[in-house]
């Protein structure tokens, strides 16, 4: 017996030690020195001392320790228990686009949909002309404004309205018969290939689409679903760049990612159309749908705290693109993953963390008719105008948008599986990063010597 608790305790170990090495290399990288700390605090120190003394406890304390790794294995082993969070799948109706901040940002006095818009809604006036008084996201006069990212971040989103034209387009006349398992294989693969993280398919419902237009090109024009299926995916925002929020390396690389999930819907828009059925890109600036319902319906994810995808993969570190069509593909099933939904119902990093609070840290509530969170828009919204950036901050502070390496992916996927990762992972990323971690510095290679360049 003696001999059998000296092997488990020598193994215990020999594996907080070798944790603990991952832990501190993979923290290194990510350079946080806080969680390289408590990393050798907590597991290197504990292991080494385990590994030396196992063979000279007491025969009493060997037991203990004995019956204390059977008991945490047994916690790791176990699934975790989650609650149903009351939020609802199915919106009971369709969204109008005049409502969102992107939206109401175009509207200026003296335009008919000006006094059409605040007549209807005359609540929302004093909000919007606070944010009008403001500078504006990517303005020289905000804030935050940096010349190098903030017109960098111009630029791709300039070049995203290019892609603007070819959203939709004409079908050849002749169809090419297609098998629907086969094409959205063929689909997914291909998006993947362009860079893609995620992808998957679902069948469009009301709820999915704006009920009216929005925007310039649609401004009040109802917006009638035409297409059956919407192939939805989603790409990476970099964490390096994402963790610098709300300086201007997060908007450079949100604007980044819109580029990047604009061309791949442009693509796939085309090509579906090329063999002869409609389809229609969904970009920024140029939907017709409310993506992250799409995305989720798709199984890309659930819907979080902060009102965007969740993904399992990387939490909200994405950005979406849709192409709608009505070419025969094979929905994807899907899945409530209750362990994200639970995670955020406990974790509220995001809300403590909002500069303007405008993400509540309450359970989901009433709006519309349907249980759900909801953020303050306007809040969120004036908060870009004074900074010039789209902030990302709760995208930045997110447990799930750590770095997409091996032992993150252990975590989350331990959250999912396990009842003690799923307890343990929200205290221990605290401990490690921080309750209100500090943004990162913008990346060397965005800190130009500006009298070299100018020469």
């Amino acid at each position: 017996m003696l001999l059998f608790s000296s092997v488990i305790i020598t193994g215990t170990g020999i594996v907080l030690s070798f944790l603990s090495i991952w832990m501190i290399y993979t923290f290194l990288r990510e350079r946080v020195l806080r969680a390289v700390l408590w990393s050798v605090a907590l597991f290197f120190i504990p292991g080494i001392m385990i590994f030396l003394f196992a063979g000279s406890l007491p025969s009493s304390f060997s037991t203990g320790m004995v019956f204390l790794i059977f008991i945490v294995t047994f916690f790791v082993i176990l699934p975790p228990q989650v609650k149903k969070v009351p939020v609802d799948k199915a919106p009971g109706e369709s969204l109008d686009e005049r409502d969102i901040m992107f939206s109401r940002r175009l509207l200026r006095p003296g335009m008919p949909e000006f006094e059409d818009y605040y007549s209807r809604h005359p609540e929302k006036k004093e909000p919007d002309d606070i944010f009008r008084g403001k500078p504006g996201l990517l303005s020289p006069d905000a804030k935050l404004f940096d010349p190098f990212t903030f017109f960098a971040a111009g630029a791709l989103f300039d070049t995203v309205e290019t892609l603007a034209g070819d959203v939709e387009g004409g079908v050849a006349d002749q169809k090419v018969t297609v098998n629907p398992v086969g094409m959205s294989r063929l689909l997914k693969s291909w998006a993947k290939k362009m860079g893609a993280v995620s992808s998957g398919i679902t069948g469009l419902q009301h709820y999915h689409f704006y009920h009216t237009g929005g925007r310039s090109y649609n401004y009040g024009e109802k917006i009638v679903p035409g297409h059956k299926y919407a192939f939805a995916f989603t790409v990476e925002m970099e964490e390096g760049m994402i963790a610098t929020g709300p300086l201007g390396p997060s908007v450079m690389e949100s604007a980044t990612q819109y580029l990047e999930a604009g061309k791949i819907a442009v693509v796939l828009a085309r090509y579906i159309r090329k063999l002869g059925y409609s389809a229609r890109a969904h970009i920024d600036g140029h939907y017709l749908v409310v993506c992250p319902l799409v995305a989720r319906d798709a199984g890309l994810g659930e819907i979080g705290r902060m009102g965007l995808l969740m993904t399992p993969r990387l939490g909200p570190r994405v950005r979406i693109g849709v192409v709608t069509t009505d070419m025969p593909l094979q929905p994807d099933q899907y899945k409530e993953d209750r362990t994200i939904t639970d995670f955020c119902i406990r974790c509220m990093k995001c809300a403590d963390n909002c500069p303007v609070k405008a993400i509540s840290s309450r359970h989901p509530k009433p709006v519309r008719g349907i249980t759900r969170w909801q953020i303050n828009q306007e809040a969120c919204y004036t908060y870009w105008t004074v900074t010039g950036t789209d902030c990302g901050r709760c995208v930045a502070v997110c447990p799930y948008s750590h770095s997409d390496n091996l032992f993150h992916r252990l975590v989350r996927l331990g959250i999912r599986k396990s009842w003690l990762v799923n307890r343990l992972a929200l205290p221990l990323d605290n401990l490690f990063y921080g309750r209100k971690p500090i943004p990162r510095q913008v990346p060397e290679w965005l800190n130009p010597d500006t009298d070299r360049i100018t020469k």
